[in-house]
């Protein structure tokens, strides 16, 4: 299948989270951990760290940019994420981390809902810098 690749180019190989609940990372993630907060979310208790995070989008606060560039200063980051729509907030703390840190967060755009939801049943996923992505 095949992506648009939003930021930081190719990603991967790395284990696959899949979710359709968007995230906050504000309140809903810790960046010292890597682990999801959000008590209300299917993902509670789970570590994102290093994995591929596919959801929808993120969700809310603003400060969300400045969680995940504190886990990418932290290395407790994930690896990618996988969107149906970019997410600016989640963007521009990816690309201030790779500014900062030289190290940033891949983002890839998968628009087609049957592509996306191939990643439900995958263990891992990768993608180049012309958004070539292999699901496995």
């Amino acid at each position: 299948m095949r992506g648009r690749v939003a930021v930081g180019g190719a990603a991967g190989p790395a284990p696959v989270i899949f979710t359709t609940d968007p995230l906050s990372l504000w309140g809903g993630f810790d960046p010292h951990s890597g682990l999801v907060i959000d008590a209300h979310h299917p993902l509670l208790g789970v570590s994102l760290s290093g994995r591929i995070v596919v959801m929808p989008a993120g969700r809310g606060s603003s400060t969300s940019s400045a969680i995940l560039l504190e886990s990418v200063r932290a290395r407790t980051a994930p690896a990618a994420f996988v969107f149906q729509r970019i997410d600016p907030v989640f963007a521009i703390g990816a690309l201030v981390a790779e500014k900062l840190y030289g190290r940033t967060v891949p983002m890839v755009i998968v628009e087609n809902e049957q592509d996306f939801s191939a990643f439900a049943a995958a263990a891992e996923a990768s993608w180049d810098e012309g958004g070539d992505i292999s699901v496995r």
